[in-house]
């Protein structure tokens, strides 16, 4: 039996594992019913994340059918995450976390600007850390569609508008999703600092594939 403590529950085989450094762009492919799992290893880090179907790059993951699908706005577990499709891609089969976002998108040098300050603008956004991943596939900025933002709270207010406020992660916290497709999973390990998604401070987060 292992002693990582973020080995727990796992009873497959690790077939890829990696520490994602702060501000930085991962992607991999897991193939149907291997099982990922993101660790938050110093809490409150926002993971934007997006997914491709392997075998066809038009296929990817559609927050509208999602949150039709389930009537709801928040991921949790049993969730299914749906593609443009209407297919089944992934199965957030458990969370240590309540709930993830779906709607507060992705940061980007131009939103930086509105939101913050021209000063901002040379800031490094998770757009930014999309198209380089998504590049050395072939994919371009017209491929980034609406992510997910697993660990990071996004409430929606009486009035119908959005906040980002702290994070409801801590440490060692994780989420594990299940491959329903072969899909590509792309990361951003959000290197915000002007909003509390990070706590100010962002951290790197650990990948683990099980099959």
């Amino acid at each position: 039996m292992s002693s990582d403590p973020y080995l727990a529950g796992i009873d497959a085989v690790v077939v890829h594992d990696e520490v994602v450094p702060a501000r930085a762009p991962w992607m991999h492919q897991v193939k149907v019913g291997q099982t990922l799992r993101i660790v938050d290893l110093e809490g409150n880090q926002a993971v934007d994340f997006l997914l491709y179907s392997t075998t066809d790059d038009t296929e990817r993951y559609s927050a509208q059918d999602t949150m039709a699908a389930q009537g709801n706005i928040f991921l949790r577990a049993g969730t299914v995450l749906l593609s443009n499709e209407g297919r089944p891609m992934m199965t957030l089969t458990d969370t240590s976390v309540d709930y993830h976002d779906t709607i507060g998108g992705a940061c980007s040098c131009e939103s930086n600007t509105l939101r913050y300050g021209h000063h901002t603008k040379a800031q490094h956004a998770c757009v930014d850390n999309f198209l380089n991943a998504n590049l050395r596939d072939g994919r371009n900025k017209r491929d980034i569609v609406s992510n997910i933002n697993f660990f990071m709270n996004v409430p929606v207010e009486e009035d119908g508008s959005l906040g980002i406020v702290d994070g409801i992660s801590a440490p060692g916290l994780t989420v594990d999703l299940r491959a329903e497709m072969d899909v590509t999973v792309v990361v951003s390990n959000c290197p915000q600092i002007n909003n509390p998604c990070n706590g100010f401070n962002p951290t790197p987060v650990r990948m683990i594939v099980s099959e």
